[in-house]
């Protein structure tokens, strides 16, 4: 199977997409870049990314050469050159990634890389993860916002690494739930906290968590749905008492989460409210989302 990708004005094949040891993207994580995926082969909320890209591009000083009209116009050549292997991987995930090129000092590196990466889905990977997740509040925190503003999407996530490490050396297999200094829930390693309780939908506020485009669609599809949304400070208190708890991502769009510290959430099954959510996200979209990620997380599974 050979994805075609976009790399600095020519369209190649994915796996000879190649950057220079000494690109800052790679030395210093000098870079930004944006995830999305298509529902039915069609990009959803692509003018969204692409805003927040570009958002992202203008908050670290960092000229791609291209204008977002002309990085969303690439990004559906990008789908169309892929849409063969839809049949195959079932939808594409689609990321954008913009380095500052070489230069041993931020403001003197010349030549920024533009990359589009396209792939098929890992289903295979997640699946499985509609019957619940499990999760670790960590001790490792988030970036303060002083220091690195959460809302640029950036690549320097040691911490991010750090923080999966620790959840999973706590709990084999189980993802990270983040705090900052203050101790107030912030997020996971990509992906946005939800919790349920008494019917009411709660989560982070952003002020140390990225403002993620699939946090939005599940605060929309709620307030569609007359459920009660409060974006708040949370505490981990809010986690493991509450009824229900949730991740939200590009890919896998929401995940219940059923152990958080090893203690049960609810009755420890996928609760009402996150189903309700993901039912309507997969009627809005016109896909099944568990049932597709199943049958083609079960067909690519070798």
């Amino acid at each position: 199977m050979s994805f075609t990708a976009y790399w600095n004005g020519d369209w190649i094949p994915l796996d000879q997409m190649r950057i220079d040891p000494l690109d800052r993207g790679f030395t210093v994580a000098d870079a930004t870049f944006e995830a999305t995926r298509t529902f039915g082969g069609k990009m959803f909320r692509l003018n969204g990314h692409i805003e927040r890209l570009y958002r992202s591009l203008q908050y670290i000083q960092l000229d791609p050469g291209l204008t977002a009209d002309e990085m969303a116009n690439l990004t559906e050549q990008a789908v169309e050159r892929n849409a063969h292997l839809l049949s195959e991987v079932g939808d594409l995930h689609i990321h954008h990634f913009v380095t500052r090129g070489k230069g041993r000092r931020a403001w003197a590196a010349a030549d920024p890389n533009v990359g589009i990466r396209v792939s098929g889905l890992d289903f295979p990977g997640f699946y499985e993860a509609y019957n619940g997740l499990r999760g670790v509040i960590t001790k490792t925190q988030a970036y303060p916002p002083d220091a690195l503003d959460p809302k640029v999407k950036h690549y320097s996530r040691m911490n991010f690494n750090l923080a999966e490490l620790e959840a999973n050396n706590f709990d084999v297999g189980a993802l990270p739930i983040m705090r900052d200094a203050n101790g107030h829930i912030t997020e996971g390693s990509s992906y946005n906290v939800f919790v349920v309780d008494g019917g009411s939908l709660r989560t982070p506020t952003t002020k140390s968590a990225l403002r993620g485009i699939s946090r939005d669609v599940v605060l929309d599809l709620a307030r569609g749905l007359d459920i009660e949304t409060r974006v708040e400070d949370l505490q981990p208190y809010d986690i493991l008492t509450a009824d229900e708890c949730f991740f939200a991502s590009t890919s896998w769009c929401m995940v219940p989460v059923t152990y958080v510290d090893k203690r049960q959430i609810g009755n420890g099954e996928p609760g009402p409210v996150t189903r309700q959510l993901l039912t309507a996200w997969g009627e809005a979209v016109g896909v099944d989302i568990v049932d597709q990620a199943t049958r083609f997380g079960r067909a690519l599974t070798v």
